[in-house]
């Protein structure tokens, strides 16, 4: 098949969970005989090659705003992606739903991927929220189909829309890497901190766990990793804290991300939006003992193979969870063995490649019949 996948930042991955989707899922299905191609944001990727891991790179430019960066360019890639014969062109995120219309003309199938509840995120503003709910229902209108990843999302568009989407989830695999060179320039021991990785935005609350180690008795370390635009004021709030041990080490990706996440003792997962997050599944394959944000869709993704604190209760919440984890060792280590299980039998990237050349093949046949 002729693939194109639409409507992120584009690859190599250095920003979110979308790039690294692409990056994961383009790469084996390139393995398995598929011509893939990634658009990618000119102001965002400055990857030279024209292509990356077996898929071509098509470099198109947009408008650098919080608002229109990402329709824009997607508009745009839509348009450039009519004249190339696609198979399929997958989309992500509900918002770009309005333009998953365009490579349909040429006869091509379009497939989103919803994603989370993208207006309950407090960075929108009104006018955002609004639009953003109604790209939401029209994502069941204008790709020829759409998926989400997680279980309660698929269940919020049954009640809200009458319309089920087939799940499939996000992939986990990650290799892990002995502690080394980056551990170091952050003065950091194997074991030895709580680890972030998010971007640093009001809804994703990093800051329920800067405040929780205010009153932690504790040498380990806390350990933010990941950055944000648009959110200078947020990001100045958080970074506030007098306490030393916590560690702010901005964008992290590749080997460097990898060691942070191979070392860590508990992971914590924050955010009260969103759905199934990658740097939690990744964390769990790491091996990491996870801690999340009440959240249904937070919940959904750990099962039994992790702990949660009242994410509406915030810093004192999760502060009484860690305290816990801290006194008590042999407790981490079953969360551990608990949460690398979990990753391999759920979250694998190998067998969410079957589903989607299955989802591919179907909606293709369906096209030709």
């Amino acid at each position: 098949m002729k693939i194109a996948m639409l409507g992120s930042r584009g690859i190599p991955a250095s920003y979110s969970g979308f790039e690294t989707y692409y990056e994961q899922l383009g790469l084996r299905l390139v393995q398995r005989g598929h011509q893939v191609t990634v658009y990618c944001r000119s102001h965002h990727i400055t990857y030279a090659e024209p292509t990356y891991l077996g898929m071509r790179l098509v470099k198109l430019p947009t408008i650098a705003n919080k608002y229109l960066d990402t329709i824009v360019h997607s508009g745009l890639a839509s348009l450039h992606a009519l004249t190339q014969g696609y198979d399929i062109a997958l989309y992500v995120i509900a918002g770009n739903s309005l333009v998953t219309w365009i490579p349909r003309l040429a006869g091509q199938v379009t497939v989103l991927n919803v994603d989370g509840l993208d207006w309950k995120r407090e960075k929108w503003p009104g006018p955002a929220k609004a639009y953003i709910r109604f790209a939401e229902r029209m994502s069941t209108v204008f790709p020829t189909a759409y998926l989400t990843d997680s279980r309660v999302v698929q269940g919020y568009y049954r009640d809200t829309y009458g319309s089920e989407p087939p799940y499939i989830p996000y992939g986990s695999q990650v290799p892990r890497a002995p502690a080394g060179a980056v551990l170091e320039s952050f003065g950091l021991q194997p074991g030895g901190y709580v680890l972030f990785v998010g971007r640093l935005v009001p809804e994703n609350c990093a800051h329920h766990l800067v405040e929780a180690f205010r009153g932690l008795d504790t040498d380990i370390k806390c350990v933010i990793v990941g950055d944000a635009p648009y959110v200078d004021d947020y990001k100045a709030r958080i970074r506030t804290t007098d306490d030393p041990r916590v560690i702010f080490t901005g964008y992290q990706f590749g080997a460097a991300y990898h060691e942070l996440g191979s070392n860590a003792a508990i992971f914590v997962e924050t955010s009260g939006v969103g759905g199934t997050h990658p740097a939690l599944v990744e964390a769990m394959a790491f091996g990491n003992c996870v801690v999340v944000n009440d959240t249904a869709e937070n919940l959904e993704t750990i099962g039994s193979a992790g702990l949660s604190y009242a994410g509406a209760a915030g810093a004192g919440a999760l502060r009484e969870v860690l305290a816990g984890l801290l006194a008590d060792p042999p407790r981490v280590d079953v969360y551990r063995q608990r949460a690398a299980q979990r990753a391999a039998s759920v979250y694998n990237w190998d067998i969410i490649t079957d589903q989607y050349e299955a989802l591919f093949r179907d909606l293709l046949a369906r096209k030709h019949s």
